[in-house]
Order: structure tokens, then sequence, then C-alpha cells
């Protein structure tokens, strides 16, 4: 297990110094901000999307280590998936790290499974959640800010 959790932290790590995605997307269809007021996380969201396809996805802004890494592998993830697809990642992922998700392995979720410690930090759900929360809203077509509060 610990050998998990290091392999873990090192792909949080990675995404948080060498985020994937993290430009603006000038021909994006969808952009939209998300904030998260108790750690000062704060992302711009940029989607394409092509005949309910996500194109192409990412990112700006600045937060915490987890933030970067969860909106990071969240772009690495969506690229190519349909809108449906992406709706179920994300409750996949909500489930992971709120703890609701027991069946946690790195076959079945990749590099989602490097987010299951987070929900042993309650504190630390928000900064997780974030830039998927702000994607969801971005494929429902909303346009108001996400917050976390």
């Amino acid at each position: 297990m610990s050998e998990l959790r290091a392999l873990y932290q090192e792909i949080i790590l990675e995404h948080n110094k060498k985020p994937r995605n993290f430009r603006k997307l000038d021909d994006a269809s969808r952009t939209l901000e998300g904030y998260n007021p108790l750690c000062g996380d704060h992302y711009t969201l940029y989607l394409k999307i092509e005949n309910d396809v996500v194109v192409d996805i990412s990112f700006e802004g600045a937060g915490c280590a987890i933030s970067k890494a969860s909106a990071s592998v969240m772009t690495t993830m969506l690229k190519g998936r349909t809108k449906e697809e992406a709706q179920r990642m994300f409750e996949t992922f909500h489930k992971l790290v709120t703890g609701e998700l027991t069946d946690i392995s790195f076959e079945t979720l990749g590099k989602l499974a490097a987010f299951a410690g987070v929900s042993e930090f309650p504190a630390r759900v928000k900064c997780a959640s974030l830039a998927w929360h702000t994607m969801r809203n971005a494929l429902d077509a909303k346009s108001e800010p996400v917050s976390t509060e």
C-alpha cells in the first residue's frame, strides 16, 4: 500500500510541476471560471466541443498542488471523450474524493486513483474537485462562475 501511495504522490507532484494542457484555448466553444475562496484556487477552463465530443480542453490559473494536478489529470483524461463519458467520469471522481467509491485501483481508475487519499482530508476535497465541477457546469452550458463555497 505504501508503494501505491508513493506512486499517487508522484503523479500529483508531476502534474503540479508540469501541468498538462495548461494554456488558453483560443477557439474554445465554452469557457468558465472556477474559484475556491478557502484555498485561493482560481482557474479558467476552456472546452472545445464538437458533435458532443470534447475535442480539446485546457486550463489557466493558479492554485494549490492538488487543484492544479487534478485539473491537469482531468484534461488529459477527458480529451476525446463524449459529454456523456465526461459526466460519468465526473461522478466517479466525485465519489472517489468523497470516500464513496470502494473499488480503488489504478487498473480501473487510471491516474484518477492518485486522488483517492483526498477523502481523508475533507478540506482538500474542494481543491481536488474544483476543476471537475467547473467542467461539468461548462458541459451544461452554464455561464456563472463556479465557487466551492
